[in-house]
């Protein structure tokens, strides 16, 4: 876990391309999770990749990862060029537990990310 910021305080993305992305003034070069409390973490790409051999389908158990009940929203980075999306299973899930997603293309993402005033988890993947 990186922190970059003081707990409780949602971190600013200040721009992304393509292998990257820079949160606080700090570069770097891989997925990231943000928790509802501000904590940046390297993505563990393994929960979706060991059901379907690729991290562009966020599985059912990275989506439970992912998940916290003191979020009102998910906004997801779907890489610079949008290839990310949700499984079935964990369109479902968030469903399931009323809470938001907002899919956007990396770039677009960080904006929204940065706008958005209420407690939200992010996930932020940095290339295609």
């Amino acid at each position: 876990m990186i922190a970059l910021k003081k707990e409780n305080m949602k971190p600013t993305i200040d721009e992304t391309g393509f292998g990257h992305i820079t949160v606080d003034g700090k570069k770097l070069h891989y997925d990231i999770y943000i928790t509802s409390d501000g904590k940046v973490e390297k993505r563990d790409k393994k929960l979706s990749k060991a059901v379907y051999g690729t991290s562009h389908v966020i599985s059912l158990d990275e989506a439970k990862y992912l998940y916290e009940t003191e979020a009102n929203e998910l906004v997801i980075g779907s890489g610079q060029y949008g290839n990310v999306r949700l499984s079935e299973e964990a369109v479902d899930f968030f469903d399931e537990k009323k809470c938001k997603v907002k899919l956007f293309p990396t770039p677009e993402a960080i904006k929204y990310w940065n706008r958005y005033e209420g407690r939200a988890i992010g996930l932020f993947h940095v290339t295609c």
